[in-house]
């Protein structure tokens, strides 16, 4: 797959998934340019908010099946060549969760499998009126708890609806998504590119270490025991963020409005 990542000068970049042939299924190289692209992303301070869509009618179609019958470096032990596989399709998971900027999956067509997974990483999803989505691989007699989809979708949509999807591997259209509540929006599938855009730049025009802790804080409050450790985060999170000076200039700037 030729991913592409388009830089621009705004601070929206935007990460295209590039094989439309194949609804852009993910093979063993695709998955490290990704992770490639992805640490590019992490070291350049002149992004903001990166988009993640695909190339044609799909979004991803999760794992590419043409490659089922054997992973890398079977020869030298089979359990351990998936077990690489399956950590390095996962770990793009936590690679999203770390980034400093928000995500958004622009989901422009189906989003299969580990489809659904890298949607579910990211931090905002939105979908085209041509979006759909399942949990695959209960279709093809493995697990549906897959590159993190057991984790993050009962957290986007509540444990029964989660079951459900997993449980039975049924297609999820755009509006029943949205009501769902595992995208946000729905859009013409023209607009969706420019909706997403629209969105991330509003985001980007926030101060970006601030950005940085809620979604920092957002991600790590999923996990918190209890309100009180919660809290505990959030009061150590607006003290930290006081020092970038945001606080004082909108102080200042309302001040002078109300002379």
């Amino acid at each position: 797959m030729s991913m592409e990542l388009h830089l621009q000068d705004d601070g929206v970049w935007t990460l295209t998934l590039n094989a439309p042939e194949k609804l852009n299924a993910l093979s063993d190289d695709d998955v490290a340019q990704l992770h490639a692209l992805l640490q590019t992303v992490s070291l350049d301070a002149g992004c903001r908010a990166l988009i993640i869509t695909g190339a044609g009618r799909g979004f991803c179609a999760g794992f590419d099946l043409s490659l089922a019958q054997d992973a890398p470096g079977s020869e030298n032990g089979e359990a351990a060549a998936w077990t690489r596989r399956q950590e390095a399709f996962a770990n793009v998971v936590t690679r999203l969760r770390a980034l400093s900027v928000p995500v958004i999956a622009a989901i422009n067509g189906p989003a299969n499998g580990a489809g659904l997974g890298l949607a579910l990483a990211c931090d905002l999803r939105l979908a085209s009126d041509q979006a759909s989505f399942n949990a695959a691989f209960i279709r093809v007699g493995m697990s549906g708890c897959d590159i993190g989809v057991s984790y993050l979708l009962p957290r986007a949509i509540g444990t029964t609806h989660a079951f459900e999807l997993m449980l039975t591997g049924r297609m999820v259209d755009a509006p029943e998504a949205a009501r769902l509540g595992l995208v946000s929006k729905t859009c013409a599938h023209d607009a969706l590119l420019d909706d997403a855009r629209q969105l991330a730049q509003l985001v980007a025009s926030h101060e970006g270490f601030a950005v940085w802790m809620t979604k920092r804080g957002m991600w790590a409050n999923l996990e918190a025991s209890s309100l009180q450790a919660a809290l505990e985060l959030e009061n150590r999170t607006q003290i930290l963020t006081r020092t970038t000076g945001g606080l004082s200039r909108a102080a200042l700037a309302l001040k002078k409005r109300s002379r």
